[in-house]
């Protein structure tokens, strides 16, 4: 974790200095003649700043650049004296807690938690969610489902992975809301709740040289519709080695935040006789098919087979890797 920490007394710096030798963290350290000039820097490039300094001052500082909880950096505050280190903002998904939690047994202090669900023991949606590396669909309803938990209601859990939830009211049945860990693009349910969606599926590619990223993109949503799955939970795209270099794909896998899976050709060779052939395919890479075997190898049995939209071939498969 990178950590800015921001110091404005001699003893505000003593502190950092404190911070940046007994933690594991990488310590970058700001003083009053050189913040200003690095704000933007530290609110974009580091995953936490450190305000040794009144909360007053931390939140003045850090207003115009707070955007939302899903990309705001952890930002804690210890006072001049070393007293506290408080979470002051993105306690959960950001981290704060625990990095308040980490600084206040590096300086001996007393870390102070204030959101809702610590203070009872419940691990609040977005945090079951960041332990399980869930995409979390909307804010809003994991937000209403934390405030449900923190009021003691009775709810559900349905998912596709091996996932419990820190939360002591989880029913199967006369549930005030739900969760979802679910790849299923469309859940019905007339009760409050909110999706969570796992990264477990691999996609097998292959496409004409020079596809762009949005015609990559568009034939994976257009498929993914079809099939009622969502994009959002696609963990690694596979292809074959001949397109390790194609900036198409390359630019998709960075758009979609998945990893890019290179199978070599001798791989797909193993397992090739399993699928459709393309005469064509082979003549060109040496391989007779490419999506499918890449998909197979990676992920395990397909769940979409070989899909082709305007030269870019498709299949999918769920879990593996």
């Amino acid at each position: 974790m990178k950590i800015a920490c921001l110091a404005f007394t001699r003893s505000g710096e003593a502190i950092a200095k404190r911070i940046k030798c007994c933690s594991d963290y990488e310590v970058h350290k700001f003083s009053k003649e050189n913040y200003k000039i690095n704000l933007n820097n530290i609110f974009s490039d580091y995953d936490g700043i450190v305000f040794i300094s009144s909360t007053g001052i931390a939140i003045r500082i850090s207003a115009p650049f707070i955007k939302n909880k899903s990309v705001d950096p952890a930002i804690v505050v210890v006072d001049d004296l070393g007293r506290y280190s408080i979470s002051l903002l993105s306690g959960h998904i950001g981290g704060a807690n625990y990095l308040a939690e980490n600084i206040a047994g590096c300086l001996k202090n007393q870390p102070i938690i204030t959101t809702a669900s610590d203070g009872r023991g419940i691990e609040a949606v977005d945090m079951f969610a960041k332990r399980n590396n869930l995409f979390i669909e909307s804010f809003g309803n994991a937000k209403q489902i934390t405030s449900m938990m923190i009021d003691g209601d009775n709810i559900k859990i349905e998912s596709e992975i091996e996932a419990k939830i820190g939360y002591r009211n989880i029913v199967e049945n006369n549930e005030s809301g739900a969760i979802f860990v679910s790849s299923k693009q469309s859940i019905n349910y007339d009760k409050p709740s909110c999706i969570l969606r796992p990264k477990n599926i691999i996609v097998g590619l292959g496409c004409r040289r020079g596809k762009s990223m949005d015609e990559i993109i568009s034939a994976l949503t257009e498929v993914f519709k079809s099939n009622d799955l969502s994009i959002k939970c696609i963990k690694a795209i596979a292809t074959v080695d001949v397109k390790q270099d194609e900036i198409g794909i390359i630019d998709a896998c960075k758009n979609l935040n998945c990893e890019m899976v290179i199978i070599s050709r001798e791989d797909i060779k193993v397992v090739q006789d399993k699928f459709n052939k393309s005469a064509f395919v082979e003549s060109t890479i040496g391989v007779s098919s490419v999506c499918e075997p890449c998909a197979y190898i990676s992920g395990g049995e397909l769940i979409v087979r070989r899909t082709a939209i305007n030269g870019i071939t498709i299949a999918i498969s769920k879990g593996g890797m």
